[in-house]
C-alpha cells in the first residue's frame, strides 16, 4: 500500500469514526426524550453514561486528528479534512452536553410531576434528532444540499421553543407557590436545551460546507445570537 492509499484510508477511517461518535449521540438524545417522558431517573443514569462515552469518544478522535497532522503533514485539502473532523467533534461533544442537561431536568419535575410538558417539547426532540441524522448523513457523502437543507429547519426548531416559552411563561405567571415555578422553568430549560442542540447541528452542516467547497457560509442567518 502505497503512503498516498494508507493516508487516504486512514481519512476514511476518521470518518467512520465521527459518524459513530453521532450515532453515539443519537442514542443519548432518545434516551434523554425517553427519561423526561417518563420521568425515569433510571433512564436519566443512562444518559450521563452515554454522555461520558460520547466525551470520551471525542478526545480519542482529536488525539488521532494531532497524530495525522504531526505524521503526514497533510496538504491544504486533507488538513481541511482534519481541521473540519476537530471542529465538527466539538460541536457534537456539545450535542451531547445540552442532552444530559435534558436528563437534569428529571429529578426537579419528579418533585411536581403534574407538571405540563407541553406537546411541543416532544417534536423539538423529534426534529433536532432528524437534524442530527441528516447532518451525519451529509457528513458520510458530502452532501452541501442536504447541509443547506439542514440548517433551514433550525427556524423550525426556534419557532416550537418561541411557543413552548409562550405557554411555560403564562404556567409560571398563574403558578401558585414557588415550587409549580420551580418546575415550569425545568421544562422551560429543557426546551432550551433542545433549541441549542439544534443550533450545533446547524453548525455541523456549516462544517460540511466548507469541508467540501473551502468556503465559510452561515447558512442560517436569521438565528439570534445568544444573549
Amino acid at each position: 500500500m502505497t503512503g498516498r492509499s494508507h493516508f487516504d484510508r486512514q481519512l476514511s477511517e476518521l470518518r467512520d469514526s465521527i459518524l459513530m461518535m453521532g450515532s453515539r449521540v443519537q442514542e443519548e438524545l432518545q434516551l434523554a426524550m425517553d427519561a423526561l417522558a417518563t420521568l425515569s431517573t433510571d433512564k436519566a443514569k443512562e444518559v450521563y453514561a452515554a454522555d461520558r462515552l460520547v466525551n470520551k469518544l471525542r478526545f480519542e478522535i482529536e488525539d488521532r486528528c494531532f497524530s495525522l497532522i504531526v505524521t503526514q503533514q497533510p496538504a491544504a485539502r486533507d488538513l481541511r479534512t482534519i481541521m473540519t473532523a476537530m471542529n465538527i467533534i466539538v460541536d457534537l461533544e456539545r450535542t451531547g452536553d445540552q442532552t444530559k442537561g435534558i436528563a437534569k431536568v428529571v429529578p426537579h419535575l419528579l418533585k411536581n410531576p403534574t407538571q405540563e410538558r407541553p406537546t411541543e417539547l416532544k417534536q423539538m426532540g423529534e426534529l433536532v434528532g432528524r437534524m442530527l441524522n441528516q447532518v451525519m448523513l451529509a457528513y458520510a457523502h458530502n452532501n452541501v444540499d442536504l447541509a443547506r437543507v439542514i440548517a433551514r429547519q433550525d427556524d423550525q426548531v426556534d419557532a416550537l421553543y418561541a411557543v413552548i416559552f409562550t405557554k411555560v411563561m403564562g404556567q409560571m405567571a398563574l403558578a401558585g407557590n414557588p415550587e409549580k415555578v420551580e418546575a415550569a422553568y425545568e421544562v422551560l430549560r429543557a426546551a432550551r436545551e433542545l433549541e441549542r442542540f439544534g443550533d450545533l447541528a446547524t453548525n455541523v452542516a456549516e462544517r460540511i460546507v466548507y469541508l467540501v467547497t473551502g468556503a465559510f457560509e452561515e447558512i442560517n442567518t436569521d438565528r439570534e445570537t445568544d444573549v
